[in-house]
């Protein structure tokens, strides 16, 4: 079974909703990235999404885009992405996903990708700008490797458009708490229980909330509503903000999550 799924299977068991961060790979350098992925499992995250680097942002805000800019200015490659991951697994079971364009995916070439992926231990992808009408070779490919590939529902997708996409994604399905770029923010909407329960409706696959979590209060209210809980630019802005010292920088992240996920506990 992959590792996603397994994870899923035992958090429902244990009534628990999975903590998911997002890092940038590469930030601020890839061995860093390695001890910060590390320190996340250790500090409870139950997956990691790895965000490859890419220069023309989709859904991603401006912290995630200074992230992207500064590692792609050191000449940062895909194929170092799979590196931390293979350094990863050597020492954690943590499921990982990339968080990957389909531009590069498409130029890499999709089999390839994949199987490069798998065997540096990756799990599945989250490809926000890959759609289900173009999609199907890449997603037919996944899924016969057992290779999750996650797909993102809006506030704004259209009913008979949100049924398509939750068939046919693996994992778990991405639901986006608000209209726009991703990026820490004060509230989150109202109808985001709405929204989550429309989804309910038409899967039975766990649904994992992400864009503008970043306080404990948040995590509670998606706890209440989802089956996991997804942050990423509060995490990558306190990266950022510890880059020159890697140890404080640890230090400080483990602190952060376990204050973040006190409502998990």
């Amino acid at each position: 079974m992959n590792r996603i799924d397994a994870k899923f299977a035992a958090l429902k068991g244990a009534g628990r909703v999975a903590f998911i961060p997002y890092v940038t790979a590469g930030q601020p350098t890839g061995d860093t990235t390695v001890d910060i992925v590390l320190a996340l499992a250790q500090s409870g995250a139950d997956l990691v999404e790895l965000g490859v680097p890419y220069s023309d942002p989709l859904a991603d805000g401006p912290t995630i885009q200074d992230a992207f800019t500064g590692v792609l200015s050191r000449g940062f490659r895909v194929t170092e992405t799979f590196d931390i991951a293979r350094r990863v697994r050597e020492r954690s079971d943590v499921p990982l996903l990339a968080m990957v364009s389909y531009s590069i995916v498409y130029r890499y070439g999709c089999e390839r990708f994949v199987t490069e992926a798998q065997a540096a231990g990756i799990d599945g992808a989250i490809i926000p700008d890959l759609t289900v009408a173009d999609g199907g070779e890449t997603l037919a490919l996944a899924a016969g490797r057992d290779f999750a590939t996650v797909m993102l529902v809006a506030p704004t997708t259209e009913p008979d458009r949100e049924r398509a996409i939750v068939g046919k994604s693996t994992g778990f399905v991405y639901c986006v708490s608000v209209v726009g770029i991703t990026g820490a923010r004060d509230e989150l909407p109202a109808e985001l229980a709405d929204h989550v329960k429309r989804l309910r409706t038409v899967t039975d696959k766990p649904i994992c909330v992400g864009f503008g979590v970043s306080k404990p209060e948040h995590v509670k209210l998606v706890a209440g509503i989802a089956d996991g809980v997804i942050v990423g630019s509060a995490i990558v802005k306190l990266i950022a903000q510890h880059a020159d010292d890697p140890e404080k920088l640890v230090d400080e992240l483990k602190r952060f999550v376990t204050d973040l996920t006190a409502p998990l506990r």
